[in-house]
């Protein structure tokens, strides 16, 4: 065998490889995301065969892997509850329609300029929400009808998990969901201080195995996974009625929020994706068309809607892909899991499948990204609260449309606002120090405090500390400093540091919108 033949195969068995560890973590994790959703775990499954095989193949994120995703679980589950299940597969298809126009005119790039603490905060809303959600399916009980029911009846969750009533099977679900989650906590940890064979083990799937075992170990009365008898009842195609609902004004609005939720996750962790490996870069506008692509597929097909996942992606990094067949062959290994092993799925806990999303959404929830917020000013801080908060007060799209209000609120604050501090010494000097930035919107304040200065001083104007002068400001400024100089005062202009960060706008810009 040739050099070149070698490495063939040798790339081959890499790719291989990585496909069965990505089936592996996809597995569970659909199943998961399909209970969180409200909706029967083989839709799930459906959209991460359409994942894999579909988006997979066309995708403008070779290492990217597609499928049902958490994020996406909050507003699916409102638009079953609210409109019903079957006006899902119509609204994935239209929001998949929306996507696939927006790739085509070329739209996947705006979705860089979404300011981060949005992001940030949606990810944590949506960790809390599904937290809280799936807390309660882990004891095997219903969750409530929103996120701030569900958070503040947690306790009655734990109550009901740790005192066993007879007749009712919620402390031995509790017992193999908290199972589940030391198994996960505990693997997660070890996997990142060993090394061999063992690292590539799955954290859900041994956790989920764990939950398996016990369970049908003991034949615990509690719930499991339902699987359809054949591959034939696998897909199930829209209804007329279905596609009535889009008449309603309500279920299109919800069509464009999942498109635009889809889109933003599926891009964001596409550019994600492109930092943790040195291949090609991400083609922003075909991987939107792409998931665009996929979801009016799984929508006709019965599946969930779908968007790029970042755990799915990561895993298929680290085990060494490095073309898009990793991820087209794992969604062939969930078509041939649910063909040929449904009954093996069946034994799956419905707990145990809570449980791994109820460490996910506590993950979500990142310390570290708060903490770095609070660096940058108590401003990003408090969009970052209010925005969390709205979204498990009322629900994800309400909470986000009020964050990215209050961060253009921000920006259209930060610049229309001067702050003006004038300090007078005993020779005969003022200092003029200016905080903020000079925009015409700032230029009546600016123009009342200049006009307002004693005659025939030494005036040192300090513009260095200003985030931004424009054209109109400057002109304010140069006027008032030649009538003032022709009353016999003196102007001297501090603009060296000024000078300095506006060499290098772009550099700054690409540093604040790091994600």
């Amino acid at each position: 065998m040739s050099t070149t033949e070698a490495g063939t195969v040798q790339r081959s068995l890499r790719e291989l490889l990585a496909s069965v560890v990505v089936f592996l973590v996809a597995l569970p994790l659909c199943m998961g995301i399909a209970i969180a959703s409200g909706v029967p775990p083989v839709m799930g499954l459906v959209s991460g065969i359409v994942g894999g095989l579909l988006v997979g193949s066309i995708a403008g994120s070779p290492l990217q892997v597609s499928g049902p995703a958490a994020g996406l679980a909050v507003i699916v589950y409102e638009i079953v509850q609210t409109h019903g299940l079957d006006a899902l597969g119509p609204v994935a298809i239209v929001a998949g329609l929306l996507q696939l126009v927006a790739g085509r005119l070329k739209f996947g790039q705006w979705f860089r300029a979404v300011a981060p603490v949005v992001i940030y905060a949606m990810l944590a809303g949506i960790g809390i929400l599904i937290f809280s959600s799936q807390f309660h399916v882990m004891v095997d009980d219903a969750p409530g009808a929103n996120g701030l029911r569900n958070l503040l009846t947690i306790p009655q969750a734990i109550w009901k998990g740790v005192t066993p009533v007879e007749g009712t099977p919620h402390h031995l679900a509790a017992g193999v969901g908290l199972l589940t989650l030391i198994v996960l906590a505990g693997w997660s940890w070890a996997r990142e201080r060993i090394s061999g064979p063992l690292k590539a083990v799955p954290a859900p799937l041994l956790a989920v195995g764990a939950g398996v075992a016990v369970a049908a170990g003991f034949s615990l009365p509690i719930a499991y996974v339902e699987m359809p008898e054949g591959i034939g009842e696998l897909f199930m195609l829209p209804t007329v009625d279905g596609f009535a609902k889009l008449l309603n004004p309500a279920v299109l609005g919800s069509a464009v929020a999942l498109a635009a939720i889809a889109s933003a996750q599926g891009l964001l962790c596409a550019m994600a994706t492109d930092k943790l490996h040195e291949g090609e870069r991400s083609d922003l506008d075909k991987e939107l068309s792409a998931q665009g692509l996929g979801n009016v597929v799984t929508g006709l097909l019965g599946g969930l809607p779908l968007t790029g996942v970042i755990v799915r992606s990561t895993a298929n990094i680290q085990s060494g892909a490095t073309s898009r067949w990793s991820a087209v062959l794992h969604g062939g290994w969930l078509l041939l899991a649910v063909a040929l092993v449904p009954f093996l799925l069946e034994k799956v806990p419905v707990a145990s499948l809570a449980a791994v999303l109820v460490y996910i959404g506590f993950k979500l929830v990142n310390v570290q990204v708060i903490q770095g917020l609070l660096e940058r000013g108590k401003g990003e801080l408090a969009i970052y609260l209010v925005t969390v908060s709205a979204i498990v007060a009322t629900n994800l799209l309400e909470g986000l449309i009020i964050g990215f209000v209050l961060s253009v609120a921000r920006i259209a604050w930060g610049f229309s606002h001067i702050d003006i501090e004038v300090c007078a010494q005993d020779w005969g000097r003022l200092d003029v120090d200016m905080h903020g930035s000079a925009t015409f919107m700032s230029l009546p304040a600016l123009a009342r405090q200049l006009e307002g200065l004693p005659e025939g001083l030494e005036v040192h104007l300090h513009l260095e500390h200003l985030k931004y002068v424009d054209h109109a400001c400057f002109e304010l400024i140069a006027d008032w400093r030649k009538n003032y100089e022709a009353a016999n005062g003196v102007v001297v202009m501090e603009l060296s540091e000024l000078h300095q960060r506006g060499a290098t706008p772009r550099e700054n810009r690409a540093e604040s919108l790091a994600i």
